[in-house]
Parts: structure tokens; sequence; C-alpha cells
């Protein structure tokens, strides 16, 4: 499967399984000097690889890019190794983290895969301008971060594994916010 068409597949897997609402969130994968990434105010249930739009890793990037484009470039260039980055709204991810300055996971699979999950506050208003630089330096030493009342950033050397970092925080959340309601931590 082409590049591209694999990041539209997981874009709209975001979607589907209800990490993001129809248009929210943001996809990109690295090709060399080049990463692909959802346009801005884009709908995951009708995205096509054709409406992808081409940034450069160090340069321009291209026009109608996400909102987020300066900080996916930003993550390019602080981790040479990272291919894909995906940013969703798992709603039990982002309510776990609202008032803390981490995640920890409660269930096994989720202390297996992060010891810690970074949250970080960033001012609605100063979004777009701190964003960048504050998020690639968290996704230099951790696959995975939030921005607390906003969402998770997950990347890694392939789609597929930033998909399965966001799904497994969504799913160790969801856990922890189960134990809690039965108050079993």
């Amino acid at each position: 499967m082409h590049m591209k068409d694999d990041l539209v597949r997981h874009y709209h897997w975001l979607r589907q399984y209800g990490l993001n609402d129809s248009h929210s969130g943001n996809a990109s994968v690295r090709d060399g000097e080049v990463f692909w990434i959802t346009p801005t105010g884009c709908c995951a249930d009708t995205l096509s690889s054709g409406e992808l739009v081409e940034c450069r890793v160090e340069g321009t990037l291209g026009n109608g890019a996400s909102l987020d484009a300066r900080l996916h470039q930003a993550v390019y260039q602080a981790n040479p190794q990272v291919r894909a980055l995906l940013h969703s709204h798992g709603p039990y991810s982002v309510a776990m983290t609202m008032d803390n300055e981490e995640f920890l996971p409660a269930d096994f699979e989720g202390q297996l895969y992060f010891s810690r999950v970074p949250v970080l506050t960033i001012a609605y208003d100063q979004y777009v301008a701190r964003a960048p630089r504050l998020v690639a330096e968290v996704l230099t030493d951790y696959p995975i971060a939030v921005v607390r009342g906003h969402g998770v950033y997950a990347c890694a050397d392939s789609l597929n594994l930033a998909y399965k970092w966001t799904c497994s925080l969504e799913l160790s959340a969801k856990t922890a916010f189960i134990a809690q309601q039965a108050g079993k931590i």
C-alpha cells in the first residue's frame, strides 16, 4: 500500500473508532525530506490521498496544510527516526489528563508501553506559537504525549506503531476511568 493511502486509512480509523470527530485531529507521514499531512479542516470520512498536502521537513509548508503542520515539522526535525505522527482527541485520554502533569497507566499493557505519559499545559491563545517546540521536545523522549484539554500526539517509525500507541493510551485511560468509578484505584 502506498504511504499516502496508508496515512488516509489510519486517519479514517481515528474517526471510525471514536478517537476524533469528523473534522478533528491530523496525521502525517514522512518520506525522506518531505512529509504528507492532512489538510486543515478536512473531513476524516471523505478524505482521499490526493488531498494530502506536501510539506518540507526543512523548509516550506504546503498551502492548506493542517494548523499543526509546524508542529509535525518540528517533531520530524527534532527526531529523524520518526516517520509518522498522529494527533487525536480520544475522550478518555483527554478526560483523564485534565488535572495532571502526567498520566501513569494503572493497567498492565499501559505500564508495559508507557511508564509515564507527559501532559503539557499550553494556553489556548499561545497554542500555535508554543506547541511545536514543546511537543517536539517531549516526543524526543516519549512516544506519546497529551496537550491538556486538547489531545494526544503519538509518533513512531511507522503509522501502525503510532496508531498502536494512540489506541493503547485510550484504552489505558478508559480502564483507569472505569476503575476509578468502581472505587478500585
